[in-house]
């Protein structure tokens, strides 16, 4: 049989019939897949827990004709139900799963799938706002994928910076003979944790004020929806709240 062995994070799932489903998951080697689970919304399923939203698992697939059909998965990462028992990490997860659906439509690689796996794995574990580590992820994904924003030369044209005009369809900090007429400006603290989100200085990012982590995460909800061309859904959920380790 043409089958195939791989790890995957699941990001989504929808029903089929009476009880099937159809399990899309961001995989580590093969990209992403849409995938059928069969039997797995009766009680007697051995492995429905494991195909959750945002459940990482060591799976096997059989090749289909239309979708592949998953036939064992190992659970490797018990995340869900830790994101899913909070309402913060549970909307920051679902608009981190539909940048990875998004994002993987066109291209997909390892670093694209440990990326998402540690975002998840911190945010089951509260070790952060939840979204700070959203943005931090959004920006590093759109980084790995060519899109990293310009946080201090001018992203049109090549001047040097400081410069406090973030416009995302220019593709980031931008001078003031390039900005648009209106473009608003952006305070420094928010520029400074734009910078550590990218970069990961949690440290920076924990310390940060409420203020500054509400500006930089509607920057980076522009952004991210501008370049992925896509209105992120989850994205209008996601609550600001202060920077530090959740409760």
């Amino acid at each position: 049989m043409p089958t195939y062995r791989d790890e995957a994070v699941v990001l989504r799932t929808h029903k089929l019939g009476e009880a099937d489903r159809i399990v899309t998951l961001l995989t580590r080697q093969h990209g992403r897949v849409r995938a059928v689970a069969k039997g797995v919304r009766r009680t007697s399923s051995k492995f429905g827990a494991r195909l959750e939203p945002f459940m990482v698992v060591d799976a096997q697939f059989y090749i289909g004709r239309s979708l592949d059909i998953v036939q064992q998965a190992e659970s490797l990462g018990a995340y869900g139900a830790d994101i899913a028992g909070e309402y913060e990490r549970y909307t920051a997860a679902s608009a981190m799963a539909e940048a990875a659906d998004r994002i993987s439509e066109a291209e997909s690689t390892p670093q694209q799938y440990f990326l998402l796996v540690g975002a998840l794995r911190s945010l089951s574990r509260g070790e952060h706002a939840p979204h700070a580590i959203m943005g931090s992820y959004l920006l590093r994904a759109l980084a790995l994928s060519g899109w990293a924003p310009a946080l201090d030369d001018c992203a049109r044209c090549g001047a040097p910076g400081p410069h406090d005009r973030f416009v995302a369809q220019l593709g980031g900090l931008v001078c003031s003979r390039c900005a648009p007429a209106g473009s608003p400006r952006v305070a420094p603290d928010a520029l400074d944790l734009l910078r550590a989100l990218l970069a990961g200085e949690w440290e920076h990012v924990d310390a940060a004020s409420e203020h500054a982590l509400a500006a930089a995460s509607g920057l980076i909800s522009a952004y991210a929806q501008f370049h992925l061309e896509r209105a992120i859904r989850s994205l209008g959920h996601v609550a600001a709240r202060p920077a530090g380790r959740t409760p």
